[in-house]
């Protein structure tokens, strides 16, 4: 996972790597929330994403938390055609921005 922050529009930008899961969960939360702050907005890149798991949904739903819940201000970005599908029958289209 590539983590890069933007300070002048307060933009944590995270480019995940082959792996959504579980076994990132560490990387996320202290990349995401372990800063105590949120930072004003969020993309969430899964171009090189080739699957994810439960543990997955489960982190963008605690960073949309972090983030400020209906203010959240979260974009995922150039997620495959399966990945998309998932979000949308979780009901993530609604909660975040796909792009």
């Amino acid at each position: 996972m590539i983590v890069h922050h933007d300070p002048e529009l307060d933009c944590l930008t995270l480019q995940l790597g082959e792996r959504f899961d579980f076994s990132i969960h560490r990387d996320f939360h202290d990349a995401c929330l372990g800063a105590g702050k949120p930072a004003r907005s969020y993309v969430i890149d899964l171009g090189e994403v080739a699957g994810m798991d439960s543990s997955a949904l489960g982190m963008l739903l605690l960073l949309r938390e972090h983030a400020g819940a209906d203010r959240a201000d979260i974009r995922i970005v150039n997620a495959s055609g399966e990945l998309r599908s998932t979000l949308r029958v979780a009901g993530f289209d609604k909660l975040f921005v796909l792009h």
